[in-house]
């Protein structure tokens, strides 16, 4: 694959980056990098290697699927630093709008 800048700059465009703010030189020298890795990767032999998601075998516990009783409303809300009603009332963290 040949990795110059007009491929970093495509796949920018792709991602919806501001090609203005990356270093393009660097990013470019990188991908070349990971691209290289990648190919030295297809050189090993794995016949024979089942493929895994871990490295190591790793259960999966798992629970029965039984519906039990949950919080009530105060019980939920006990650890809430300041509560309206049954809401937890938190700091705004979006500006505009008519909620607090």
């Amino acid at each position: 694959m040949n990795v110059d800048e007009t491929l970093i700059r495509n796949v920018a465009a792709l991602a919806r980056l501001d090609p203005d703010g990356l270093d393009i030189p660097e990013l470019t020298r990188h991908m070349r990098e990971v691209i290289e890795y990648v190919e030295q990767l297809k050189e090993l032999d794995v016949a024979g290697i089942a493929a895994t998601a871990h490295g190591r075998p790793m259960p999966l516990p798992l629970r029965d699927d039984a519906a039990r009783p949950g919080l009530t409303v105060d019980e939920a809300l006990a650890g809430a630093p300041k509560r309206q009603g049954n809401f937890v009332v938190v700091p705004r963290v979006i500006e505009g709008g008519g909620a607090t």
